[in-house]
């Protein structure tokens, strides 16, 4: 599976991290560089445990912590509807 944004939801690098948002509602979220790092990955076709890694690698950040970090960032981003996920083919 592959993470993509939906339809309508734009992203935005900023000084602290990444912005993103939603066209429909006008309504849009800061990441800060940690999460901001993990979604760059996911988008890129990275896998949550390469989420994990580049967390560990770039933070002083053990890979429990980041793996919780990135599984709670996704459940968010899906809550709030700003992505998908596709059948890598």
């Amino acid at each position: 599976m592959t993470l993509k944004l939906r339809d309508g939801v734009s992203t935005a690098d900023t000084d602290y991290g990444m912005a993103l948002l939603d066209e429909d509602s006008g309504q849009y979220w800061n990441l800060n560089p940690t999460a901001a790092l993990a979604l760059r990955t996911l988008l890129d076709g990275g896998t949550t445990a390469q989420a994990v890694q580049e967390l560990t690698e770039q933070y002083a950040v053990d890979a429990d912590t980041a793996n919780r970090d990135v599984k709670d960032l996704l459940g968010e981003l899906h809550s709030a509807g700003l992505v998908r996920e596709e059948a890598v083919s």
